[in-house]
């Protein structure tokens, strides 16, 4: 199976069919591999966008280029999943009533920071907007694994008594 993702990430095997590629390739006309290295691409930038961000939060008057390009990492990070299945059916299953919540409390911060630094101009806000995007996006995300949600509920229960 290492073999086969290596070939695919490197090219080699553009139009193979691999385990659930029927199901991917049917919401596109993308193939498998080039699905898979646009994920990692935007995956991979939306990560550094919020390092980046996070590191720019030093500056002098930095807080401005944190929110933007903490936001923009999230975003780029959430959409690298359209690659993988279609963006009607990344957007299907984020407002699946398991991930509903988190959707919601995700987009809603992502806006809210932006208005928190260049609207109202409230750094302490948009730094707790930026909080709020990081938990909501945490537990979006682990809602596509099965029983992470009730493991982590679990772990929290136990250390709080």
């Amino acid at each position: 199976m290492m073999d086969k993702l290596r070939r695919v990430l490197s090219g080699q095997e553009e139009n193979e069919e691999l385990g659930l590629t029927a199901q991917v390739m049917d919401a596109s006309t993308l193939s498998y591999s080039t699905r898979i290295k646009w994920f990692v691409i935007c995956f991979a930038g939306g990560i550094l966008c919020s390092i980046l961000g996070s590191a720019l939060l030093f500056l002098p008057g930095g807080i401005k280029l944190f929110a933007v390009f903490y936001t923009l990492g999230n975003i780029m990070a959430l959409s690298s999943t359209c690659f993988l299945m279609g963006p009607l059916k990344q957007l299907k299953r984020m407002f699946e009533p398991t991930r509903l919540i988190a959707t919601i409390v995700m987009l809603l911060c992502l806006a809210l920071t932006l208005c928190a630094v260049f609207w109202w101009h409230k750094k302490g806000l948009a730094i707790i907007f930026c909080i709020l995007q990081f938990l909501a996006m945490t537990w979006y995300s682990i809602s596509y694994i099965p029983f992470a949600r009730d493991a982590v509920i679990k772990c929290f229960t136990t250390c709080l008594n």
